[in-house]
């Protein structure tokens, strides 16, 4: 498949909408104005079921009152996570405010669709969290912790993981230029032109490995959250609140981000991928905006469910044998569903959390007891 080499840079591929993506305003606006009730509605839900710290007997603490740190987060400054939320807030209000911009001068753009679909998958954060030994910080703006699919989380569901749009689309747009750079330096006959598609695959990957990385130990370095259990090899700071699976974590985090950006790549016929796909929807024949929408949130939704499920296999096969000491949320229980924690010293009381037996191939919490030296949780360490 060949590219069209009509943009060389990322802005381009909003910018350059292909043909027949410019129906009149006027006949888009009961959808905007239904696009904006669902919001402003969705709001109101937040503001209403808006949580914080821990809440619920299922995980709460009942021996410890108030919120003990006994980890030293980044510069020992205590309002990264105001900070960090207020941050997230505040990109989401602009992620709105340009998506309906766009919206109106370019209504449909397969950029734009993306962004919702993208934003569209938090659903599955719950199952997310629960698969890679996610905890998140309890003290972070949440949704009530007994809800059935909220309920999955380790510890709670915050409500900062709605800027997943920025996470999962972002590393397209660098990719995507530095693609059209390599391909206006190379001859037609090269790899870059004969196969753009793995080409802009295996970019995604590099851009989106770094890109993790970095955000994520940011973010657990100011204490949003934790991988309470890591498979030792391919992880960082093993044995310490900070520990991260880098190699299996930034690399399988790539399996949404590469569909997403090779399903908005143009070829010469200045349609994307998505569309191109759609147009084999037949039921959708006639709503190719609608049948491209479809593709994406089917397509990025399973995606994500292979990551999942990658690391479900992690959690089956009980090789995520490091734990994270000290506990860094002493108000909540300790998420320990394989005792792990307990036989490393880490004083309880513990939480096995929903999803325990079968789905963690095991028939419950292993009895274990702590040891009689301590162990290596049974102290103070700041990491």
């Amino acid at each position: 498949m060949s590219t069209s080499g009509k943009s060389d840079s990322a802005a381009a591929e909003l910018a350059d909408p292909a043909p027949g993506w410019r129906p009149a305003w006027g006949r888009q606006r009961w959808l905007a104005i239904a696009a904006w009730a669902v919001a402003l509605a969705l709001l109101a839900l937040i503001a209403v079921c808006a949580s914080r710290g821990a809440d619920a007997a299922r995980i709460a603490n009942p021996a410890v009152h108030g919120v003990p740190r006994p980890v030293r987060f980044l510069f020992g400054w205590t309002h990264w996570l105001g900070l960090l939320q207020i941050g997230t807030l505040l990109g989401m209000v602009q992620l709105v405010a340009l998506v309906a911009f766009f919206w109106r001068r370019y209504p449909r753009h397969p950029v734009l669709l993306m962004i919702i679909v993208a934003t569209a998958i938090v659903w599955q954060d719950p199952i997310m969290n629960w698969a890679p030994y996610a905890v998140y910080n309890p003290q972070l703006w949440h949704w009530p912790v007994n809800w059935p699919l909220v309920s999955l989380s380790p510890t709670v569901e915050p409500f900062i993981v709605i800027g997943y749009a920025s996470f999962y689309v972002g590393p397209f747009f660098p990719a995507i230029w530095i693609l059209r750079k390599i391909q206006a330096r190379r001859p037609p006959a090269s790899f870059a032109w004969r196969h753009p598609l793995i080409s802009l695959a295996l970019l995604i990957f590099a851009v989106g490995f770094v890109y993790d990385a970095v955000m994520e130990n940011l973010c657990i370095r100011c204490g949003l959250y934790i991988y309470s259990q890591v498979i030792p090899f391919g992880s960082v700071f093993n044995g310490t609140p900070f520990q991260f699976p880098l190699l299996w974590e930034s690399s399988l985090v790539t399996l949404v981000m590469i569909p997403a950006g090779l399903l908005l790549y143009r070829d010469d016929t200045g349609r994307t991928q998505a569309e191109k796909l759609a147009q084999r929807v037949r039921v959708l024949r006639g709503h190719p905006a609608t049948a491209t929408f479809a593709v994406m949130f089917v397509i990025l939704n399973v995606a994500y469910l292979g990551y999942g499920a990658a690391f479900t296999i992690i959690k089956d096969t009980k090789v995520a044998t490091s734990v994270a000491c000290p506990w860094p949320y002493p108000e909540v229980k300790v998420y320990d569903p394989q005792g792990l924690y307990e036989k490393a010293g880490q004083p309880g009381p513990y939480s096995v959390g929903i999803w325990s037996r079968w789905e963690s191939a095991q028939s419950g919490r292993p009895a274990v007891s702590l040891p009689a030296a301590g162990g290596r949780c049974g102290g103070t360490n700041d990491g």
